[in-house]
Order: C-alpha cells, then sequence, then structure tokens
C-alpha cells in the first residue's frame, strides 16, 4: 500500500484530497499544524469507510519538523506528498511591513521545503514518487494587495520545475495544482464571493472535491508522464 502525506490536511482541499487518495487505495497521514479536531474528524471518516489514515500535529515552521518527519520517513516511507499549507494576509506592496512579507512566504513557500526535502529521499531510493503542490490562480494572475502570497506560491511553480529536472528519470513527477475561486465556508463568506466566483466563464465556483480529483489523477500511476506543469483548475479563468 502506497503512503502519502497531506500537508495542511485540515484545510478544505487537504481533507477532499486525503479522502480521494484513500478511496484510490493510499494509506493517508493527514497533517494539521492546529486545526487537530478537523484532521482527526477526517482520518475517522476514511477508517469509517474501509481506509488507512492517521494524523500528525506538527507545526512545518519549527526548527524540528524536518528530524520529526525524517524519522517517520525511515519506518514508513511517503511514496506521494501533497502540500495544501496556505494563508493570506493582504496588504498593498508600499505598505507590507518585513514581517508582513516573511510570515506569508514562511507559511505557504518555506513549509513545502521543510515537509518535502525529509520525505523526497525515500522517494529517490524507491525510484516512484509524486510531488503535488497546491498554488492559487493568484500566483498566475497576480492580485492587488497579495504581492507576498502571489509570490510565495509562485515559488512553488519554479521548484516542481527544478525538482522534475532533477528527480524526473527517478520515477518522481512534481506538478503544481492552481485552483480559482474554490466554494469553502471560508470563501462563501466573503462580502465580493458572488463577483468572484462570475469571474469564471463557467459562472460559478469550484468545489474542493473537483480540486482533489485532480490531486488523485496527478498521484496515479497514469500521470507517470506529466511533470514539471502548473495545471489551473479555475473554470477558465486564467
Amino acid at each position: 500500500m502506497k503512503h502519502a502525506f497531506i500537508a495542511g490536511g485540515s484545510s478544505p482541499i487537504g481533507m477532499a484530497a486525503a479522502r480521494e487518495l484513500a478511496a484510490r487505495g493510499l494509506h493517508v497521514t493527514i497533517h494539521a499544524n492546529t486545526n487537530t479536531a478537523k484532521a482527526r474528524e477526517a482520518a475517522a471518516q476514511i477508517i469509517e469507510s474501509g481506509g488507512a489514515a492517521d494524523t500528525l500535529t506538527l507545526d512545518l515552521r519549527s526548527p524540528g519538523a524536518l528530524e520529526v518527519l525524517a524519522n517517520m520517513a525511515i519506518t514508513s516511507p511517503f511514496q506521494v506528498f501533497v502540500h495544501c499549507v496556505g494563508g493570506q494576509r493582504d496588504v498593498p506592496f508600499a505598505a507590507m511591513s518585513a514581517e508582513d512579507w516573511h510570515d506569508i512566504v514562511d507559511l505557504n513557500l518555506n513549509t513545502f521545503f521543510a515537509a518535502l526535502r525529509p520525505i523526497i529521499t525515500p522517494m529517490i531510493r524507491g525510484r516512484w514518487g509524486r510531488v503535488i503542490a497546491v498554488s492559487s490562480l493568484t500566483a498566475v494572475t497576480g492580485n492587488r494587495g497579495q504581492s507576498n502570497y502571489a509570490a510565495a506560491k509562485g515559488g512553488m511553480h519554479a521548484l516542481v520545475k527544478s525538482l522534475t529536472r532533477e528527480y524526473a528519470s527517478r520515477g518522481i513527477t512534481a506538478n503544481v495544482v492552481a485552483p480559482g475561486v474554490i466554494e469553502t465556508a471560508k470563501t462563501s463568506a466573503l462580502e465580493n464571493y458572488d463577483e468572484l466566483r462570475k469571474l469564471s466563464p463557467s459562472g460559478r465556483a469550484g468545489t474542493p472535491e473537483e480540486v482533489a480529483s485532480l490531486i488523485g489523477f496527478l498521484a496515479s500511476e497514469e500521470a507517470g508522464y506529466i511533470s514539471g506543469q502548473l495545471i489551473a483548475i479555475d473554470g477558465g479563468t486564467s
């Protein structure tokens, strides 16, 4: 049984990805930082449905995060890595503080490095792996007040290109999924939610399950010749 690590697995897309991968027969480790209850709830639902899941609570920005994951990867290597960690702090660039910049880059981009670095070594030894980063349409188009977020998410695009150059010959693929407006409790509560979803030619928001379906495909054997790509899932917005 292949083993998947879902960083940020307590997010709506992360939980949907965990359910999708578990349904495809993978054992999923659902990571959370503060929202442990959501991760445990998702794992319990998967187990109740006959799947295999566990949880990990860990701040990927902490100094010991690499060591924790390295020890886990020794005893139970991960073949699939999905990065769903993310967060925003919107400020016009001219008013952005160093803290606004570094905190968002740390959360969105540096956690990708911290989690993947210890996980990818067993993938290399096993000559098979799937690396999938959940980015954002903002990283493709840019957005007012989100230069920190766009830069951090955009950094993952460059990283998967380099990972592909380094490890495609070892059977490891690396891709980015860039969702547009996705219907979650958080986005639905936005004052301009109706305007945002109408920006898509499809006239609606996407769902976490639709993003998860794409993640599931990219994690499969059938997607073995797809690597270094940024795939937008935004109803035709970009």
